[in-house]
């Protein structure tokens, strides 16, 4: 249940006032693990490394933002909108397998492409919700990114494209910690 004794503007600040790191740092990782097993396993192995570490991210984000001071799971917070905006984000990322699995069935390459676009799409709401242009930022270099390295390299698909979500997410991780936070 949402705290309806504060409005909305003053739960908006609230959110902004948050690191918002942990689910980048967890998404790093999850595309980080993704690219060291295209270097090591076959391919076959590596799709389902890539279905595997992307479907976690949102449980990594959990252990991790015990460690950033966000604690997702923090039961004595006061309940935000904004969160729950941003939960749904997640749920819409993970919905978007049901356009990646039905490409990956025809063509298992397509997995990095459609995976490293649709699950990047969660970054424009965030944008909105902080007042900051790194979402966008993230969303559009990522898809321009992705889709040109899947046509660039279509035999190393598997490392290149998560080379660069993982430089991106480094990118903007520092963004995100050196934002100016308006109040």
């Amino acid at each position: 249940m949402v705290d309806t004794l504060r409005t909305l503007e003053q739960q908006k600040q609230e959110f902004k006032q948050k690191k918002l790191i942990a689910s980048p740092i967890a998404g790093l990782i999850a595309w980080l693990i993704v690219g060291i097993s295209a270097l090591v396993f076959p391919e076959r192995i590596t799709v389902w490394v890539l279905f595997i570490a992307t479907g976690s991210i949102v449980y990594l984000a959990m252990g991790i933002s015990k460690f950033t001071g966000e604690n997702y799971l923090e039961k004595h917070k006061p309940k935000n909108t904004f969160d729950k905006l941003f939960l749904l984000t997640v749920a819409q990322a993970l919905l978007v397998y049901s356009i990646a699995i039905p490409f990956f069935l025809v063509d298992y390459t397509s997995l990095a492409l459609t995976v490293g676009i649709l699950t990047g799409l969660m970054w424009l709401p965030l944008t909105w919700i902080i007042d900051h242009w790194v979402g966008i930022f993230h969303s559009i270099t990522r898809t321009i990114l992705v889709l040109a390295l899947w046509y660039l390299f279509p035999s190393h698909r598997f490392i290149a494209i998560p080379i660069a979500i993982v430089i991106l997410y480094i990118i903007s991780i520092i963004i995100l910690m050196n934002r100016k936070i308006s109040t």
